[in-house]
């Protein structure tokens, strides 16, 4: 009990300083699952894995929201699938979900150091970054789309050979375009938006990236399409450090029962409409 008191006190502590503190200048930003400042990634990492039950604490979500409809910016709050599932998952956990928006290519390194506590970001498993961090259960299927000009000859992943590719950096689209292509023939942008103007602007012949996003970036850009042959189909997962075995297990027992209850389904219906 006097350790959950000194959690409590701790907690309140935290509070106090977040509510007085101003918002971040950097280049990656932060927003809450429920509107508020997060807190410190130290607290909540204690708070889930101390074997207490818990609630009251704080678990911080790593994320780069910049991928439609998984992460972006409405307003200045940051919503999508990832988003939802997130604060889903805390309600399981009696926990506030507050969000970190960083470069995908930080968000193992900030779990790892345990800036955040988990990563949401459609990121698929790979053996790559098993060797870095532990990844729950899928929670959502993600396909690898190729977008192209609508006059393209590029009509499937086979035609890519030789072309310059546009991808985002550290994605899997990045990763395994560079495998099957050659590092040449492949150039990683910051954002798939980034990738996409290129495209628009002849830099590269063709951009591979998650079939969602690729909706939204070509509904956004006229004269370009999807190709209808997909280039790759993957599993998306939360990851979190090797060490937090704690938080691994309760995760998998939220998602399933989150699952079960068809939440997990419900949200991604809100966000993508059956075609």
């Amino acid at each position: 009990m006097k350790k959950l008191a000194l959690l409590v006190a701790a907690a309140l502590m935290c509070a106090s300083m977040v509510a007085c503190g101003s918002s971040s200048s950097s280049s990656s930003g932060s927003a809450s699952a429920s509107g508020s400042a997060s807190a410190s990634a130290s607290t909540s990492s204690e708070a889930v894995s101390s074997g207490e039950e818990t609630t009251g604490g704080t678990l911080i979500m790593g994320t780069n929201a910049a991928f439609p409809p998984y992460e972006y910016y409405e307003n200045d709050q940051i919503v999508g699938i990832d988003a939802d599932i997130a604060k889903a998952l805390g309600d399981k956990l009696g926990m506030e979900v507050t969000i970190e928006d960083m470069d995908f290519n930080s968000l193992i390194t900030a779990v790892q150091t345990g800036k955040v506590d988990m990563v949401l970001a459609g990121m698929t498993v790979t053996p790559d970054r098993e060797e870095n961090v532990n990844f729950t259960d899928s929670y959502a299927t993600g396909i690898q789309s190729i977008i192209v000009p609508e006059d393209s000859e590029i009509t499937g992943p086979d035609d890519l050979e030789g072309h310059k590719i546009g991808v985002q950096e550290s994605t899997t689209g990045h990763i395994f375009c560079s495998d099957d292509y050659g590092e040449d023939n492949v150039i990683a942008y910051t954002t798939g938006a980034n990738a996409v103007e290129a495209l628009k602007t002849g830099k590269v012949d063709a951009v591979v990236i998650d079939n969602e996003p690729a909706k939204a970036f070509v509904e956004a850009n006229e004269g370009l399409k999807i190709l209808d042959t997909e280039y790759t189909v993957e599993d998306y997962a939360i990851a979190v450090a090797k060490d937090n075995t704690e938080l691994l297990d309760k995760l998998n027992t939220a998602i399933a029962e989150l699952k079960e209850d068809g939440t997990i389904q419900s949200i991604i219906d809100k966000y993508i409409t059956a075609e």
